[in-house]
């Protein structure tokens, strides 16, 4: 009820329209301090905290500083790239847009392409990650955690965030 009570007085007392653009880009207000955070939360990933665990447990203390230290470069290199991509392309959502604005649809395509796969085996990955993760708390075999791990997401999207995202959509129009 928060959520539809703020959607409708930004909208009747402070004339705020919320679209689809709005509501996927924060209206292009976010400053380099949230990003930089989303950036990092979503680069840490469960194989990365349990790689770096071992490591601790391996090598001591210094073993996950020179493990996160390999992943600066990529870091460092990717915000130089966001930098100039949005100096280039303001308008542009995703770094798909980009690349089709500046190198046509064949290329396009291979990067979706390429994004596809990367999205498929960063899910594989993190479905491994937390199926050993429940494997070792809770001595389920591995394939069976494999399989009950995206019922319990699909469960929780059914019942708890349709509600809410419908609530939502229906009172931006």
């Amino acid at each position: 009820m928060l959520r539809i009570n703020s959607t409708f007085v930004l909208r009747r007392y402070n004339n705020e329209l919320q679209t689809s653009e709005v509501f996927s880009t924060a209206g292009r207000t976010v400053k380099s301090g949230l990003v930089s955070s989303a950036v990092v939360s979503s680069w840490t990933w469960a194989a990365t905290l349990l790689q770096s665990s071992s490591v601790a447990y391996n090598y001591g203390v210094s073993g996950p500083f020179w493990y996160a230290s390999g992943a600066t470069v990529q870091v460092i290199l990717f915000a130089t790239l966001a930098i100039e991509l949005k100096r280039k392309a303001p308008n542009a959502h995703t770094f798909l847009e980009a690349i089709r604005a500046r190198y046509g649809a064949a290329t396009h395509g291979v990067y979706i392409t390429f994004g596809l796969m990367t999205n498929i085996l960063v899910t594989a990955m993190l479905l491994t990650g937390g199926s050993a993760v429940v494997t070792s708390l809770t001595g389920v075999p591995t394939a069976a955690a494999c399989f009950l791990l995206p019922v319990g997401v699909v469960l929780y999207t059914m019942l708890v965030e349709t509600s809410f995202s419908a609530s939502t959509v229906v009172f931006w129009y």
